[in-house]
This record gives C-alpha cells, sequence and structure tokens, in this order.
C-alpha cells in the first residue's frame, strides 16, 4: 500500500464542531482502559467536539438517564494510573435484543451523539457494529413510535463506530498487542518470581494457572519470560504421550541441579482431544511419577488488577487519539473500524475482519487443526511458540547439527534490564545451530584482556528473569585495542560475534503529588542526548511538559509552559509533573527550571524535584524486555547462522561484505537488519543519537493531552487497511511482543 500524503492536523483547521462522541467501556475490564478513556475525551474536546460518558457499557446506553454524562477536561484528571474502568463495565442481555437496541438508540439521540468509541472484546465490537448496521431502522421505528420528529431522521442518518480492543487475552487478530495484555504480563511475572525463591528454597515444583480459556498468549509469553519448563495452551495441545515426556523433563532438570520447575497452564489448556487438561490432574501426575513436592497456583483475577504498565498507558493513550482522528474522518459509507498496532505503528482496520478471523482461530482449534489456529493468531503468536520451543527443550547431542563455527557473545555500554534475556536466547539458540558458544566478560575490556570462556546451555538458566548484566559490560570502546581483540579472535577461532548493547518511576512520584494541594513535580531522567524517556515517560504518566535535546526551548518556552500549567492549576487540576533529560540543555538545568517554576508558581503551586539516576537501570527486567530481548537474540542469532554458512569457503570465513556486521532493530512495522556502514549517514555520533527519531511524532500527543495547542503529523493515519493471514516474513518479531 502506498504512503500516504504526509499532511498535518493543525488545532485551528481540526474541528469536531457540532459532533458529538461517547465512549464506553464494555466486557471485561482490562488495565489501560482508563488511559483510553482519557485519551479519547481530551482529543474529543480538543477539536471541538461534545464528549460523554456511558456508564456501565452497553447497560447504560439501554438504560440512558445519568448513565450517559457530558465530559470534561477535569472529569478524566488523575485516571491514567488507575486500573480497571472508572465508568463501568457491565454485560448486558437486554442489548442483545432489538428492543434493548431501539431504546438505546433513543438514548443517544436525544443527546445528539452519532460517533461512539467501544473499548472491549470481540462480543462488545460485534454488538457496536450490529447495532450500527441497524441504526437507520431503529431511528425510522422511533419515527413511528413517535419518540422522535421524523427530521431526526436525516439529521442523524448515520451511527459511526470506532473500537478499541481491551482484554488481558490478547486474543484479538489485528493487532500485535490488545488494550491490559502487558500489565496482566506485569502481573503474572511478580507472582512467578516470587514464588521461584521460594520453590528454590524448597525443592519444588510450582503449576502455575493463568487466564485465557480460549487463548493462550498469556501462558506463552510468560512462560518465555520466566524460563518455565512447560507450558500448556489450547492452541497447540501437546502430543499424546506428552505426560512420560514432560516428566522426563522435569527429572532431567533435577538431575542437571535445577532446585525447582515451574509449569504454566493457560485455563483453557486441552489435548489432542479437547479435552481439558488441568492444574490438579498435573499436579497429581508430578507426585505420581516424580514424587516432587508440586504445588497449585491459580492466579485468578488479579491479573485484571493493579495500576497499568507504561506500555499500556501509552498503547491506550496512542489509540485513543487515533480513534477521535478516525471518527472526524469517517462517512457515511466507512465501514466501523477497530484502531490496532501493529510494529510500532497504529493502523486501521475494518472491525467485522478482525472479529471474524478471530472466530476462525476458535473454529480451527473445535476442528483439531491446531497448526491453523497458531498461524491464525498471527506471526507474533506463532514466533514467540517457536521460540519457546528452541529455548525450553534441550534437543539430544546425537540430533544436533554439527557446524564448527566459534560464536562469541558480550554486552556493551551501560547495563539495561533483559541483556540477560538476550544472552540466554543467544546462547541456546547457538547451540540448537550447533555452534560452540563462547561468553566474553567486561565488554571489549575483557575481551582484548582474554576474558572468554565457553557457555554451555545449563550455565544461562535462570537468566532471563535477572536484572543488569551478568556477563559484566563496560564503556571501554574497541578502537584503541583492536590488534589485541583481534589476537583473541585468532586464538579461540571465533568466526562470529553477537554484542548486545547501546550505542557504545515517574508514576509514583505522580501519586504522591495526588496527595498533596496544588504541588508539581520537576523530574530528571536519564538518556544521554536522548529523550526517549522523558518523552514516553512523560505521556505513560501524564506529564504537562518534557524537556528534550531533540526540541531546542529557550525561556519563553519555559515561561509558557510554566503560565500554561499555572491557569490549569486555577481550575480543579491538583498536581502537575515536568521531565527534564539529564543533557537538554547545558544552561537550563534541573535546578534552573525547578527554581523558575517554583518562583514563577508562587501563591498558585509548590514545587518539588527529583533526579531518578541510576535506579532507571536497576531492578528484575519487565515482562516485555524479557520477551523481547530473547526474541530479537535468538532472530540474531539465526542470522549469524546463515551468514556463516554462506560465507564459509575453503575452510575460512569470508566476513568482507557490508552485510556481514549488522544492526538488528525495529523500524516501523519490522525488524530489519541494516549494515553498520549505512548507519553513518543516519547517526549524530557527537550526541550518540539518530537524526531522525520516530517517537518524536508521539510528542504532540503528550502537549494535546495536557491541553497545549500544538500540530500532529497524520501523515501515517487515515487509510482503512485490511486484515492479512500471513505478514512479509522479516515482520514476523513484533515489538509488541
Amino acid at each position: 500500500m502506498a504512503k500516504p500524503e504526509s499532511k498535518k492536523i493543525f488545532f485551528e483547521n481540526l474541528s469536531g464542531a457540532g459532533k458529538a462522541i461517547a465512549v464506553l467501556t464494555s466486557g471485561g475490564d482490562a488495565q489501560g482502559m482508563n488511559a483510553a478513556v482519557r485519551a479519547v475525551v481530551r482529543m474529543g474536546l480538543y477539536v471541538g467536539a461534545k464528549v460523554y460518558f456511558i456508564h456501565e457499557g452497553y447497560q447504560g446506553m439501554v438504560d440512558g438517564g445519568e448513565n450517559i454524562e457530558e465530559a470534561s477536561w477535569e472529569s478524566v484528571s488523575s485516571m491514567l494510573q488507575v486500573g480497571g474502568t472508572v465508568i463501568g463495565s457491565a454485560r448486558c442481555k437486554e442489548f442483545r435484543s432489538h428492543e434493548g437496541r431501539l431504546k438505546a438508540a433513543l438514548n443517544l439521540v436525544q443527546q445528539g451523539i452519532t460517533n461512539l468509541c467501544v473499548i472491549g472484546g470481540d462480543g462488545s465490537l460485534t454488538g457496536a457494529n450490529l447495532f450500527r448496521e441497524e441504526w437507520s431502522g431503529l431511528l425510522a421505528e422511533l419515527v413511528e413510535q413517535g419518540s422522535i420528529e421524523a427530521d431526526a431522521v436525516s439529521k442523524y442518518s448515520a451511527l459511526h463506530i470506532v473500537g478499541m480492543v481491551g482484554s488481558i487475552d490478547n486474543d484479538f487478530c489485528g493487532t500485535d498487542m490488545t488494550i491490559g495484555t502487558d500489565s496482566a504480563l506485569h502481573r503474572i511475572i511478580e507472582v512467578v518470581d516470587a514464588i521461584m525463591t521460594t520453590a528454590q528454597s524448597h525443592q519444588r515444583t510450582f503449576v502455575l494457572e493463568v487466564m485465557g480459556r480460549h487463548c493462550g498468549y498469556l501462558a506463552l509469553v510468560s512462560a518465555l519470560a520466566c524460563g518455565a519448563d512447560w507450558v500448556l495452551i489450547p492452541e497447540m495441545p501437546p502430543e499424546d504421550g506428552w505426560e512420560d515426556k514432560m516428566c522426563q523433563k522435569l527429572s532431567a532438570n533435577r538431575a542437571g541441579m535445577k532446585r525447582l520447575n515451574i509449569l504454566i497452564v493457560a485455563e483453557g489448556a486441552i489435548d489432542r482431544s479437547n479435552r481439558p487438561i488441568t492444574t490438579d490432574y498435573i499436579k497429581d501426575l508430578v507426585v505420581k511419577c516424580l514424587g516432587f513436592d508440586t504445588r497449585v497456583t491459580i492466579l485468578g483475577h488479579v491479573q485484571r488488577g493493579g495500576t497499568p504498565s507504561a506500555f499500556d498507558r501509552i498503547l491506550a493513550s496512542r489509540m485513543g487519539v487515533e480513534a477521535v482522528l478516525a471518527l472526524l474522518e469517517t462517512t457515511a459509507n466507512t465501514p466501523a473500524c477497530v484502531v490496532s498496532l501493529c510494529g510500532n505503528q497504529s493502523v486501521r482496520l475494518p472491525l467485522m475482519e478482525c472479529v471474524q478471523m478471530t472466530q476462525e482461530v476458535q473454529r480451527a482449534m473445535d476442528g483439531k487443526r491446531f497448526e491453523e489456529a497458531v498461524k491464525l493468531r498471527g506471526r507474533s503468536f506463532e514466533n514467540n511458540l517457536k521460540t519457546y520451543k528452541l529455548l525450553a527443550h534441550r534437543k539430544p547431542e546425537s540430533e544436533l547439527p554439527t557446524s564448527n563455527f566459534n560464536v562469541a557473545v558480550l554486552n556493551v555500554g551501560a547495563p539495561a534490564a533483559g541483556m540477560n534475556a538476550a544472552v540466554r536466547s543467544a546462547v541456546r539458540v547457538g547451540i540448537s545451530e550447533g555452534h560452540k558458544m563462547f561468553a566474553v566478560s567486561d565488554g571489549f575490556e575483557g575481551f582484548y584482556k582474554g576474558q572468554i570462556r565457553e557457555i554451555k546451555w545449563a550455565d544461562v538458566g535462570g537468566w532471563t528473569g535477572q536484572g543488569g548484566s551478568l556477563l559484566g559490560t563496560k564503556r571501554t570502546l574497541p578502537a584503541k585495542h583492536v590488534d589485541k581483540i583481534a589476537e583473541q579472535m585468532r586464538e579461540h577461532n571465533i568466526n562470529a560475534l553477537l554484542i548486545v548493547g547501546g550505542f557504545e518511576t515517574c508514576d509514583r512520584i505522580k501519586q504522591s503529588a495526588s496527595g498533596t494541594k496544588r504541588r508539581v513535580f520537576i523530574i530528571e531522567t536519564m538518556g544521554g542526548y536522548c529523550g526517549y524517556l522523558a518523552s514516553v515517560g512523560g505521556l505513560a504518566a501524564g506529564a504537562d511538559a518534557a524537556y528534550i535535546f531533540e526540541e531546542p526551548f529557550d525561556i519563553k518556552d519555559l515561561q509558557a509552559n510554566v503560565e500554561h500549567l499555572t491557569e490549569k492549576m486555577k481550575t480543579s487540576i491538583q498536581r502537575g509533573l515536568v521531565l527534564r533529560n539529564e543533557n537538554c540543555n547545558e544552561n537550563y538545568t534541573t535546578d534552573f527550571i525547578y527554581q523558575l517554576y517554583s518562583e514563577e508558581g508562587r501563591g498558585v503551586f509548590d514545587s518539588r524535584k527529583n533526579v531518578l539516576g541510576h535506579m532507571q537501570q536497576g531492578g528484575a527486567p519487565s515482562p516485555f524486555d524479557r520477551n523481547f530481548g530473547t526474541k530479537i537474540s535468538a532472530k540474531a542469532m539465526q542470522w549469524v547462522t546463515k551468514k556463516l554458512v554462506e560465507t564459509f569457503r575453503h575452510g575460512r570465513v569470508f566476513a568482507n561484505t557490508e552485510d556481514s556486521c549488522c544492526l538488528l532493530g525495529m523500524r516501523r512495522r519490522a525488524l530489519v537488519f541494516q549494515p553498520v556502514v549505512q548507519l553513518k549517514g543516519e547517526t549524530d555520533f557527537v550526541h550518540r543519537i539518530p537524526k531522525e527519531q520516530w517517537w518524536l511524532k508521539l510528542r504532540p500527543l503528550m502537549k494535546i493531552l495536557a491541553k497545549y495547542k500544538t500540530s500532529y503529523d497524520v501523515s501515517d493515519s487515515g487509510q482503512l487497511e485490511h486484515v492479512v493471514r500471513n505478514r512479509p516474513k522479516e515482520s514476523d518479531a513484533s515489538v509488541a511482543m
């Protein structure tokens, strides 16, 4: 599909005047729904539309009255970090009937509402589409009953629907990630990490049941993120005789000095005959066959609870803004659409195409066509499953290919959460490919000093959830020690290098401010000259401003921000959050900005400052970092294998082409291997950042949601795409896990 012409929407010429938009949440709640509601309300008001809450989902639409309430800017303050849905959600049998939808239509027309933003699962969205299709007939019926005037039929002739998928199961086809999934993974991994400590202490086996009656995404990704010994999901039941294989693996792991076993089961797990596999069955099996002390933990609704993760807040905010844009651009002939995530981009897809493919998955499972079910889930799901199998199940030595290649893996630059997951993945995939794997300690410094050792499959067990860098990493650059590094490579006959590294908490603070009267926090984030953390952290935390190096600012900008915040504080807004990237400006320091806000806000608000520092690098990696590190490293190692085979001639590896040294990273919707030499023209080496940053397009969202007048580039929006069963091969590793 050709890229649409670049265009920008400005506050002055993007008008929702005369339009009324209603937002509702339906079905099961999911963390991040409130962020989506907030974004819809504020973007709608920003463009001049009236925006309404519909409380209690479709039930509130049917009942009408106080359930349909006009929203204000302040009515969505302080809800970004709140879990669940503050406007309520209820399953409504009455809306499934014609009479119920007739009542709902009357209630909407009475408020002049013809634009609906529905946040829910496939059932909720299917109901919305049926409502849209019946709309004109419902209005005609209301005229016959005398409930509305005849001219209302032409005035409110079309009902426009845009959906956002709120579901912790990630069970909706057409999007890489649904709102709430990442937060649910956080809850699961928090529990698994806690259980692993007690399991190791007592040499226990734990069987954990996670949500997913019809979709095994949570089970699969949490198993990948914690290195579980076994996982059972409905899309891919185990082969007959799996009980013996599972017990053999658990026994082998214990024999290999592993003190615990973790088994993760989706609540909808089945065998090849579509019979349920329960946690109690697995527990009894392990006790009977192995005699292991085995416990069962059912996580239940704890997976729906808690505050939404940064990922879900950002995803929901982006989707909410995109949903309003879609409603503004829709026509009477535009089909109902759903706003989805593909790679790092938001896209619009026909709602019913997505629903129909989602239903096809269940039909495939019911028909025992399990391979088809996995493929219908999408390449991200399929890739997760392949990666888990590759890393969790070691082939016997006799079945491993013999490559005679030696591959070394090392970490460079500052430590980052997820590095250990990447190293584990690289080592195990490399061994599966038949390579001899070497670990280099302390980056390039350890490399030239000869701190190199062979690393085995079992050596990286349990690394996935560890923070920092277990190999050690330093910022030493290789240029001064190239000869010594080359000597070490010759000595150990290393044919390839896999390097994991870089260019070599705001929420809790805002919650603290919530307990006070009119307080502004000035927060300094890390990132060198890259403003990603400040910008995306600001979007996730609902910041009022974020100062970064990529967007120069002066004293007039600072003054304008203070004045803007002062005006907001004079209303019901009681708190403010300002982020500053550590190197955004050498003169306008964190202290300077703090003093400026303190002085200019005197009498209206007081200020506090906080420098987050190295706490941003610490702690256990998130589910996203574990999964992404694991998958991207596996992909990199498979690429290394391919290149080694291609360049091996006459007993030697000839690495003399541009593509023999590549950087693997996400570009738009795909993971791309780009030759390092090509990056020279795209990189600002002085400040160690790319010359073009994709995330800069997200900054206007933060400003819009903070009530600033700004422009918003929608060059990537506006076209309705179509669901495809298989994406191009290079995009099979989604950034969204």
